[in-house]
């Protein structure tokens, strides 16, 4: 009996496989062209051909504005990505490795949908989703271990000196905070996905350092999910709890003898640790309490802007993304690493990028937050997290609030600050 049920399995099997051949060679009879007739031209008039190549040549500026980078930053990332999206093909058809890069930075830029850029660059719309979703894996691939790359001692403890020169917060390594990226509605995924905002996102959760530039970054948990949540269950936020981060020594506060744990600091929704640095919470503060607010809010503001900077240099995240979650993650990961990499360049090129006007200073709110208009969808601020402090986390709070009231620790204009009744943004 299990010889011949055997056997007619292996017959049904060999039918339905039959089966399946034909339609596909029906389907390969009756398929009217190979390249729609529209798009036949597109190395003459799509463009890429029309607008891109001649770009480079003439115009650095407009390139700069079309892909958010020069052209010599384009051609250095194509040649690190070249390897990993190169394709076998005679085709006289074939999109090249430029083009689609050069279509998955516009995608990126803009944000506009796979139907339009399909029309823009003579391509099928199908053949779009799949460039961008295929380049995107390539760009993080190839940029995440020089540019992503989760940071070592030597790397946390300088770190730590931008934070202490730039922001005036000793021994901080670094400011994290997430934020909602939309999705169009996953298929059957329900209410998973549906935020309180009102729509469907993902959450991406970050640590960034004084130069805004991402130092570690978790992608993917569901817009539903609780912000303590969404951090206590991701990698990095575990292993900060539970002490497994190779993070620097406890070490002695600039001008001090009192000894403080390298720490990171974020707003009310994250929990308070040995660690992890949350403000003071109520209206009834006394005059060190805020201002050491005052100071803990100038260092964390550093992550909001650079969501900032994420959110206005690439459009992406201004609309809700047309491609599926796992699509969605590859993008995201993938303007972390671009953001970071145009970070790292040479001061000329880090200064287009992110000019001076662009960020949060004393003087004044950042132009990021005109060109973002509401649409940063940071998490939510002012919603404590229900997760108890420990003990050794307030004593870490306390010792430098303290500290900020000392010589070695005061800044300037912190006590004009709290006259005035107000904190300022920086």
């Amino acid at each position: 009996m299990s010889s011949s049920s055997s056997e007619g399995e292996e017959l049904l099997t060999l039918v339905l496989l039959h089966r399946r051949r034909r339609r596909q060679r029906q389907r390969q009879r009756h398929r009217r062209w190979y390249v729609r007739p529209l798009n036949q031209s597109r190395g003459e008039t799509g463009e890429f051909a029309s607008l891109v190549l001649p770009m480079r040549g003439i115009d650095d500026e407009k390139h700069r504005e079309y892909f958010r980078m020069s052209s010599a930053s384009f051609d250095d990332i194509l040649r690190r990505i070249s390897p990993l999206i190169q394709h076998q093909t005679t085709h006289s058809t074939c999109v090249t490795a430029a083009e689609r890069l050069a279509v998955t930075l516009r995608f990126m830029a803009t944000g506009m949908s796979y139907r339009t850029l399909a029309a823009s660059y003579k391509l099928g719309t199908a053949t779009v989703g799949c460039i961008v979703s295929e380049v995107c894996q390539a760009i993080w691939a190839a940029l995440k271990d020089d540019f992503v790359a989760h940071p070592r001692i030597d790397a946390w403890s300088k770190i730590k000196e931008d934070f202490s020169e730039l922001w005036q917060f000793p021994n901080c390594v670094g400011a994290i905070d997430g934020k909602h990226v939309r999705i169009r509605a996953p298929v059957n995924s329900g209410s998973g996905f549906f935020n309180y905002k009102g729509y469907f996102s993902i959450i991406l959760m970050a640590v960034c350092d004084a130069r805004y530039r991402f130092t570690v970054v978790d992608v993917g948990a569901s817009g539903r999910e609780s912000d303590s949540g969404v951090f206590t269950r991701s990698a990095f936020g575990s292993q900060l709890i539970q002490g497994d981060l190779s993070l620097p020594p406890p070490s002695a506060l600039p001008g001090s003898e009192v000894l403080c744990p390298p720490v990171f600091v974020g707003d009310e929704a994250f929990p308070l640790k040995t660690h992890l640095m949350r403000p003071y919470s109520g209206t009834n503060l006394s005059a060190e309490q805020r201002i050491y607010n005052y100071r803990h809010s100038r260092a964390r503001r550093v992550v909001e802007n650079a969501f900032g900077i994420l959110a206005a240099r690439w459009r992406v995240f201004g609309k809700a993304m047309e491609c599926s979650v796992e699509t969605a993650e590859v993008v995201i990961k993938a303007c972390v690493a671009v953001h970071n990499y145009l970070c790292g360049l040479d001061r000329s090129e880090q200064a287009r990028y992110i000019p001076s006007t662009f960020v949060d200073s004393t003087n004044g709110q950042g132009e990021w937050r005109e060109q973002v208009a509401g649409d940063t969808n940071l998490l939510p601020t002012g919603r404590l997290s229900a997760e108890r402090a420990t003990k050794l986390g307030c004593e870490v709070r306390n010792h430098l609030m303290n500290y900020f009231q000392t010589d070695a620790g005061r800044m300037a204009h912190q006590d004009t600050v709290l006259r005035r009744g107000t904190l300022q943004r920086l």
